[in-house]
């Protein structure tokens, strides 16, 4: 045992839960939960989706909703459990703030980046205006977020997914908590900017001694992170260790399936003289912007968020794009999607887009079916009030209107089986509602409504990050599956070097708009030529 560890063992712990349950009616979601946690300790806790990491940590808050919550979470000897819904408030955010998953639902979209985080200043610690809104623009850059003061103008649509994150973090340190409950902190960040994250988050308790219960399903981040682990299933923590010794030594067999789910490479070799499916040359995607003085009156400047990108995609194959939140990875599969107007030459199977590439002409709307996408959140792409069957088959009343209601029935059900949802496992499958599945589940909706049109192509937006290991593998070996089968070409954004290692035939490196380098998976990852992507290859060593 080091000093640390021995001083850690004795020391009072700072947070102590105790036979914690969670209950939603009568169902348990959440059923005798023990953990400590010290000062300037990190806990890692982990599991599968629906497991009941995130209700765990939600519930020390009383945060979740029309839940019965019972046992003891004493944070210095306070038990929060117990305390009154104003004696809460005043926890809340002060001595223990919270990180949570998605930002986009998190942030207040009606107000400015820097005004979110300058009300925590205010509130918590009584500085003025003037004083709180200087310190949240501190706090971005404390983040690494490029350009703060400017960004902290910004309105919470206007960020990367990577930079609201790193808003929501600047948010919750803004009051220097005791205790930071971090619910997949760094779901939308690259590899680089997971490492800033780490590295903000350590000196943040070397500064004030603070401990983060991180909620967390990269077992990468965990290793390089955390202190301890505990592994939660159904509800309940089936093993806790030290995170050297759980790694070297996993004693549950749970745990020794999620250590062995790194992604397999299940692919077909690429056919270069296969099909091409999207040809760019010179791509650009510019944005207008505001010029300073005088001269933003009769004129706009202009911001080139993709610059002069090449690249050939063909049939059967698939090309990761990856870089860092901001670099314009997912802006160049907005303009392949014929979602944002774009310069240069874009065909897709042979065709350009009818520029403005945003116009529904017929030309386009062909084109649409020829091209889908799967998103980053599957919960937030797949909307609440539809059924599965209006999901499924929302595609075929645009693109196959002749088609009668039996029919398209029959289509939607056939998409479903392909990604393995089938009603015998799933009764009243066709009537059920996203929230009804699980998150892999819901990413399958979203691939077998893209299918249902039967596309030449899939934009795959980060299309596991939400996901944890074990389900994520399933989801990839089920696109790789749906590859081999149908020969679809898949454009992949991603900043998982392991998911582009099991997937990718070619990789495209973005940085800053620009493409600074391009190849094969092996001659890229392997033997990287340009400084920036030796520092992502890096990064995931």
């Amino acid at each position: 045992m080091t000093a640390k560890e021995a001083s850690t063992a004795t020391a009072q712990p700072l947070l102590q839960v105790e036979n914690l349950h969670v209950r939603f009616g009568s169902k348990p979601v959440v059923q005798g939960v023990n953990f400590t946690l010290h000062a300037g300790e990190k806990l890692a806790l982990v599991g599968e989706s629906g497991s009941g990491k995130s209700v765990t940590a939600l519930s020390l808050l009383r945060l979740v909703e029309a839940a019965a919550i019972s046992g003891q979470a004493r944070l210095n000897g306070r038990d929060l459990l117990a305390l009154s819904e104003r004696e809460l408030r005043g926890v809340r955010g002060s001595d223990v703030a919270m990180i949570f998953q998605e930002p986009m639902t998190a942030l207040n979209p009606l107000m400015r980046i820097g005004s979110q985080i300058a009300e925590v200043l205010q509130l918590k610690q009584g500085l003025a205006a003037k004083a709180a809104w200087a310190q949240a623009v501190e706090l971005l850059a404390a983040t690494g977020i490029p350009e703060p003061a400017q960004r902290a103008q910004a309105w919470p649509h206007q960020l990367s997914g990577g930079q609201r994150q790193r808003a929501m973090l600047a948010m919750a340190l803004a009051s220097r908590p005791k205790l930071l409950l971090a619910d997949e902190p760094t779901t939308a960040l690259d590899v680089a900017l997971r490492g800033q994250m780490l590295a903000l988050l350590s000196d943040q308790q070397r500064q004030t001694g603070m401990a983060v219960l991180l909620i967390t399903h990269d077992l990468h981040l965990v290793r390089r992170f955390a202190d301890r682990v505990a592994v939660m299933q159904h509800g309940q923590i089936v093993e806790q260790a030290a995170t050297a010794d759980l790694f070297a030594r996993p004693g549950h067999p749970y745990t020794r399936q999620l250590l062995d789910s790194t992604p397999q490479r299940q692919i077909a070799p690429a056919q270069d003289d296969a099909a091409v499916q999207i040809a760019a040359e010179g791509l650009r995607v510019t944005y207008p912007t505001a010029l300073p003085g005088i001269r933003g009156w009769f004129k706009k400047g202009e911001f080139a968020a993709v610059q002069a990108a090449s690249f050939t995609l063909r049939q059967g194959q698939t090309l990761a794009v990856v870089g860092e939140s901001g670099s314009g990875k997912s802006t160049l599969a907005q303009a392949v999607l014929g979602l944002l107007p774009s310069q240069g030459q874009l065909a897709i199977g042979g065709q350009p887009w009818q520029q403005p590439a945003t116009r529904n002409s017929p030309a386009n709307q062909a084109l649409r079916r020829v091209v889908q996408v799967v998103f980053q959140d599957p919960f937030s792409a797949l909307s609440p009030r539809l059924t599965v069957e209006a999901i499924v088959g929302e595609g075929l009343r645009v693109h196959a209107p002749e088609l009668g209601p039996a029919e398209r029935r029959q289509r939607v059900l056939q998409a479903l089986a392909e990604v393995d949802l089938h009603p015998h496992a799933f009764p009243g499958l066709l009537e059920r509602y996203p929230h009804e599945f699980s998150g892999g589940q819901r990413q399958r909706l979203a691939i077998a409504r893209a299918l249902i049109l039967q596309p030449q192509v899939l934009v795959l937006d980060e299309p596991t990050s939400a996901l944890d290991a074990r389900i994520q593998k399933q989801v990839l070996a089920l696109l790789q599956q749906l590859q081999r089968e149908r020969g679809l070409a898949y454009l992949l954004i991603t900043h998982d070097m392991d998911v582009v290692r099991a997937t990718a035939h070619h990789v495209l490196v973005m940085k800053d708009g620009a493409v600074v380098e391009a190849g094969s998976v092996d001659a890229v990852l392997d033997a990287p030529q340009h400084p920036y992507t030796q520092q992502l290859v890096q990064a995931t060593l």
